[in-house]
């Protein structure tokens, strides 16, 4: 007999960018495929000291249970890091520690989400928020989208119809289309939020990797613009994306009663995070490392998005359309079809492959109603002349 197994993984399938990984395994591919920082950003020589703190000042708490909440002092610093973002009014209680921001979006899935629950996400959107909400049951609605981010007027009018459990969001360099929401819009989030008490979930993995001028603040920090906007906002942040993934560090800010809940149900899942890692995350943050590390990979990240935007336009010309990125770590571009070339990105995805080049066809970022043009590319791994060689490689693709 084979196995039965849960009704939930209908609704759900193999991440196509994963399976996408099983071809990287070419000898010379260029991947723009992974949403990867590059190791080599990594700042070794500060987390080692911070490890080596860690054991050295208190052993006991960097290698035995810990709270499902998180290690205290990694929770205080998160509390200052979040406050020297302009977040008011936050402290260690303020918030739980989590594994990743990927545990943040699972617990707040577990915790919020009943089937056949609406849920407005944009459109396009974090791949695994898609299938993580549609595990439990999410029914999912998309929000339009522009480079100012999510169209405030055409989300309310989905609030009003859907009347959504939650409104999930990347407001700042989102995965995968690298908009940023403007602060007139994040004023207008807050304000649906308190209208019709609706939750937001805002998931921030990106905000400080911008490339010259700062992003508007966060929406949990304008919250304090916003009267009785504040208990309607979720934040989810993360190390991964500016220290190391490996750390598996991420946090989640809101209201008691949820992160209560939440706290319940990662007790059922894995006790705690890491207290070898966090004690590791909190020993660095307090050493003053930060800001130089965020400003290092700020210019190499920055420098690589210019150098894949102008070999975007040299080589492609009109048969692609971009916004090119203030910051994160993606291009998401649209292919035209000008001169007939080709205008299916799964198509070019193929094509790219057998001439030595992997990028993600944007078809799986969309809940609903994709569009087959579009693609992600990451600039985040590929030095600029790995870029420029990739990019004349898939300009090839196109033309074959």
């Amino acid at each position: 007999m084979p196995l039965q197994f849960a009704d939930r993984l209908n609704n759900v399938e193999t991440s196509a960018i994963r399976e996408l990984f099983k071809l990287l395994g070419k000898p010379g591919i260029i991947s723009f495929a992974g949403g990867f920082p590059d190791s080599a950003m990594f700042d070794v020589e500060g987390l080692r000291e911070a490890s080596q703190r860690a054991l050295t000042e208190e052993p006991g708490g960097a290698l035995q249970y810990g709270a499902t909440e998180g290690y205290e002092p990694l929770r205080t610093q998160l509390a200052h890091f979040m406050q020297s973002k302009g977040v008011k009014d936050i402290d260690p209680t303020g918030l739980i520690v989590t594994t990743g921001s990927q545990q943040a979006l699972d617990l707040l899935g577990k915790t919020m989400i009943s089937p056949g629950d609406k849920v407005i996400v944009e459109g396009p959107t974090f791949l695994a928020t898609i299938q993580c909400f549609r595990l439990y049951g999410a029914d999912l609605v998309s929000a339009p989208i522009d480079a100012n981010g999510v169209q405030t007027d055409k989300l309310e009018e989905l609030i009003k119809q859907h009347k959504p459990k939650l409104v999930y969001l990347i407001p700042t360099f989102g995965n995968p289309s690298g908009a940023t929401l403007s602060r007139e819009r994040r004023i207008k989030v807050l304000e649906l939020a308190a209208k019709y008490q609706t939750l937001v979930v805002e998931d921030d993995p990106y905000g400080d990797l911008y490339f010259g001028e700062a992003p508007p603040p966060s929406i949990l920090a304008l919250s304090s613009e916003v009267p009785g906007s504040r208990e309607w906002i979720a934040h989810c942040g993360s190390m991964s994306k500016v220290l190391s993934p490996g750390l598996r560090v991420g946090w989640i800010i809101g209201q008691p009663e949820l992160l209560a809940k939440a706290t319940m149900c990662k007790q059922f899942s894995d006790a705690h995070t890491s207290t070898f890692a966090q004690a590791t995350a909190a020993q660095y943050l307090k050493s003053g490392r930060m800001p130089a590390t965020l400003a290092k990979v700020r210019q190499a990240y920055g420098e690589r998005a210019q150098a894949m935007g102008e070999a975007l336009k040299r080589e492609l010309g009109d048969a692609i359309e971009f916004t090119q990125p203030k910051g994160g770590l993606f291009f998401w571009a649209r292919l035209t079809g000008a001169g007939g070339k080709v205008k299916d990105a799964g198509e070019l995805a193929k094509r790219a492959i057998e001439k030595g080049v992997a990028f993600v066809p944007g078809a799986p970022f969309f809940a609903k109603e994709p569009d087959l043009s579009t693609l992600r590319l990451s600039f985040a791994t590929a030095g600029i002349e790995l870029i420029d060689e990739g990019v004349r490689r898939l300009a090839r693709g196109i033309a074959s």
